[in-house]
């Protein structure tokens, strides 16, 4: 990013675009539940973030930084959609029909990301971004509370009520421990 803000260049700004728009999709995607909504929302974020880089004060990492960019990009997309318009795409669950065809093992493997995504998106918001930005992005809590404007321990408090909300909406024992892909626990 120091090289983007030295030269303010084509080939700097892309480099800086090819390391960071993978994950600000995969949280706008997670976030909204929709491809065409995330790919909005990384382009509007893109857009705040170029006029905001110069004011950058590495408080915190770029990558929090541009999560949180993105974070308030989904919710005024969200916020500006009209309320009777449904907000995924079609493409987010997989035909019935593409599902009759493919063998035991793939089906049950498709029900189980289906039951998770769904479980994910009925989750209230704030242990939705808790939990995605933890367990699946793998922030730390410091990180989190940067990109939330919340303190650490309230992300960990997010998150243990999110996962617990997520085992009830799958009909799992409290016991069960939520499979993570985050770096720290």
């Amino acid at each position: 990013m120091a090289e983007f803000l030295e030269r303010r260049d084509e080939a700097s700004f892309l480099a800086l675009y090819r390391e960071h728009a993978p994950a600000m999709y995969r949280f706008a995607r997670s976030l909204t539940g929709s491809e065409a909504d995330a790919e909005d929302a990384v382009q509007a974020a893109w857009i705040a973030a170029v006029r905001k880089l110069s004011s950058f004060r590495w408080e915190s990492s770029l990558r929090t930084w541009l999560s949180g960019i993105v974070r308030y990009a989904c919710r005024e997309l969200r916020r500006s959609a009209p309320p009777d318009v449904p907000r995924t795409d079609s493409g987010c669950f997989t035909a019935p029909e593409r599902l009759m065809a493919a063998g035991t093992r793939e089906v049950e493997g498709q029900a189980r990301r289906l039951d998770l995504r769904a479980a994910v998106a009925a989750l209230p918001p704030g242990y939705r971004e808790v939990l995605i930005l933890h367990d699946v992005e793998g922030f730390t809590h410091e990180e989190i509370a940067a990109i939330l404007g919340i303190e650490a321990g309230s992300s960990k408090s997010q998150l243990s009520r999110a996962r617990r909300a997520l085992r009830e909406l799958l009909g799992e024992a409290p016991g069960v421990p939520i499979e993570k892909r985050g770096r720290h626990a």
